[in-house]
């Protein structure tokens, strides 16, 4: 509930993530802290590069997102 709270009011924190083979762009969140993102963000990168992505770019975002979270 927290997290949806923080979300909607543009506070929750957001990784932009980018792939090359397939060209995607993957939002992974939202978290309350930026710690807490990036404490867990290695496990979804790692899990994106065992299917094969490419050229794994991400950034670290303050802001509210919304659906779609998965951009081909």
């Amino acid at each position: 509930m927290i997290r949806k709270l923080g979300n909607k009011l543009g506070l929750a924190w957001w990784a932009k993530i980018e792939t090359d083979q397939p060209t995607t762009t993957y939002w992974y969140g939202p978290f309350i802290t930026k710690r807490s993102l990036k404490e867990n963000m290695s496990s979804f990168i790692e899990d994106l590069s065992d299917e094969g992505s490419t050229n794994i770019k991400h950034s670290l975002l303050r802001c509210k997102k919304e659906e779609p979270l998965t951009v081909i």
